[in-house]
């Protein structure tokens, strides 16, 4: 069992920043792929970031995020990150961490993801 905390989500101006963060359980959170996903009210969870597990180094970002977002990881910490610049009112969502311990092969499928955190809202105002 996996278990995922989030933290760091708030409230930020239009062009501001935020980092969050995901702290795991785990013996193995170095062979996980982790992934970003978030929520905006009335739509469906869609995919942010991935990182692939140590060894292969490999990130995924969503076209939309893609230059302002960076997910980054500590597995001495078993925390990964998401630092996220140039925030814009349509990143406002609540933001969840996922982990793959199998690595499926597609790392923007929610449904490969077995483990998720309980989310933390980011709210981006103009």
């Amino acid at each position: 069992q996996v278990q995922l905390v989030e933290s760091g989500g708030g409230l930020v101006q239009a062009g501001g920043s935020l980092k969050l963060s995901c702290a795991a359980s785990g013996r193995t959170f170095s062979t996980y792929r982790m992934g970003w996903f978030r929520q905006a009210p009335g739509k469906e969870r869609g995919f942010v970031a991935a990182s692939s597990s140590s060894g292969i180094s490999t990130t995924y970002y969503a076209d939309s995020v893609k230059g302002r977002f960076t997910i980054s990881r500590d597995n001495a910490k078993s925390t990964v990150y998401l630092q996220m610049n140039s925030l814009k009112p349509e990143d406002t969502a609540v933001y969840y961490c996922a982990a793959d311990p199998n690595r499926g092969l597609r790392p923007r499928d929610a449904t490969y993801y077995d483990y998720w955190g309980q989310g933390t809202q980011v709210t981006v105002s103009s």
